[in-house]
């Protein structure tokens, strides 16, 4: 692991303190982390490819940014915290934390899969190295 990983717990504890805590209903949290099966066979049906044994993982810090700022503005949500690990990462490392704290259930799970779908897609640079 390249960097060192958050407390959910002291995340959690802090979003509850926050400003708009009370405004919060529910607190949702995700944690990727490196799987040994390649992307491309869990999403795609591609086989052959081998065991990933590492990622070489990097981020555009700016774009999470402004990712999060933007999440802020979505419907009932309040709290946001993302945190990502860079460099080459084992299986089993984290690759990223994301807190979501909401008003109701469905805007937090909207919103944790959209911010989520957004760091994945368009503001990390994931390259996994088989076996």
């Amino acid at each position: 692991m390249a960097i060192q990983e958050p407390s959910i717990d002291a995340w959690l504890e802090e979003a509850k303190a926050s400003e708009n805590a009370d405004r919060c209903g529910m607190f949702l949290t995700h944690n990727g982390v490196v799987r040994i099966t390649p992307k491309k066979e869990v999403r795609e049906g591609v086989e052959g490819l081998g065991e990933v044994t590492h990622v070489e993982f990097s981020y555009d810090a700016d774009g999470v940014a402004q990712a999060i700022e933007e999440a802020l503005t979505w419907d009932g949500v309040y709290y946001v915290r993302v945190w990502l690990n860079e460099g080459k990462l084992a299986v089993g490392d984290s690759l990223m934390y994301v807190l979501i704290g909401a008003d109701i259930r469905p805007n937090c799970i909207d919103a944790l899969q959209k911010l989520v779908g957004k760091i994945k897609n368009d503001l990390v640079v994931e390259k996994e190295i088989y076996a």
